[in-house]
C-alpha cells in the first residue's frame, strides 16, 4: 500500500491504516509501538490509528458503515487482516477486497477514482 499511497498521494489518494488484534493476535503491539514500529520496519508514511475492532459488539462505527456498505462474500464480518475498502471523495464504499488481494491488484480501481 505504501507504493500506491507515495505515487497517488499528490493526486487526493490516502490509505488509512487501522490494526485490530482480533485475529489469532496477530496485533499484540500497543498503539504506541505500532505507530513508532511500522515507519521504521516497513517504511510506511501513511496514516496509521489506534488498534479498533472491527466485529463484534464493540466493533468501530466506521467498520459497521464499511461493512454495511460491502458486505463479504458470504457474511459481512471482516474475515481476517489486510481487508481493503476503496471509499471515494464523497464517502462511498466502492469496492472491498480481500486480505490476499493485492495492492497492485487494486490499482487500476484507484486510477479510476482520482
Amino acid at each position: 500500500m505504501e507504493e500506491l499511497y507515495e505515487k497517488y498521494k499528490t493526486q487526493g489518494f490516502l490509505v488509512l491504516a487501522f490494526p485490530s488484534n482480533q485475529f489469532s493476535n496477530q496485533e499484540p503491539l500497543t498503539n504506541e509501538e505500532i505507530k513508532k514500529i511500522y515507519p521504521e520496519r516497513f517504511n510506511v508514511r501513511y496514516p496509521i490509528f489506534n488498534k479498533i475492532k472491527v466485529n463484534g459488539e464493540y466493533e468501530h462505527p466506521l467498520y459497521t458503515y464499511l461493512k454495511k456498505e460491502k458486505g463479504g462474500l458470504l457474511v459481512k464480518n471482516i474475515k481476517w487482516n489486510f481487508t481493503k475498502f476503496l471509499v471515494d471523495k464523497e464517502g462511498k464504499v466502492v469496492d472491498r477486497y480481500a486480505p490476499q488481494t493485492t495492492p497492485k491488484d487494486i490499482e487500476d480501481d484507484i486510477k479510476k477514482l482520482l
